[in-house]
């Protein structure tokens, strides 16, 4: 499943060949979460074929709340562009991004986001509020959701499953 936000232009396949090879990177991401003892999810930020920033949530290795793997992505990818505009760029990250993550994304004026499992608890995209599509805000972003979702869901329900 996928969606579109209203300015986007319509793409052929919803799993194009790109987004499952940036999202399996994502995943590897995730995976060093995982084995950091970090909740597994994994992001990768791509302008033009190239990946300009790739992070994993780090917020108990960090100490720090925002320490996402959205925002660590978001932030590296700016900064190495040196501008805060990713107009051009897609996010890929194994979850569906909280509202921190996705107001990010909206500051950002990021071009398209892709990402794997939903997130019915927390999700900021399309479960619980939809940021990345509401009008009312200034900035609208391309969507792709479910690419790679059972191996992104996995990844967690096992982290979690671990935990208790």
């Amino acid at each position: 499943m996928f969606f579109l936000a209203p300015s986007a232009k319509i793409i052929g396949m919803p799993d194009t060949e790109p987004d499952i090879y940036f999202m399996k990177i994502a995943i590897e991401e995730a995976l060093i979460a995982f084995n950091e003892g970090e909740v597994p999810v994994g992001a990768v930020l791509v302008k033009d074929g190239k990946i300009i920033a790739k992070s994993h949530n780090c917020r108990e290795s960090s100490h720090d709340p925002t320490g996402h793997a959205e925002i660590l992505a978001l932030r590296s990818g700016a900064g190495g562009d040196c501008r805060w505009r990713l107009t051009d760029a897609t996010l890929y990250v194994t979850m569906e991004p909280c509202a921190m993550c996705a107001g990010a994304m909206v500051n950002s004026r990021l071009g398209r986001l892709v990402y794997g499992c939903r997130d019915e608890k927390g999700g900021a995209v399309d479960s619980l509020y939809t940021l990345l599509s509401d009008t009312r805000l200034n900035h609208q972003a391309e969507v792709l959701s479910g690419v790679l979702a059972e191996e992104c869901a996995e990844l967690l329900k096992r982290f979690f499953r671990e935990r208790r």
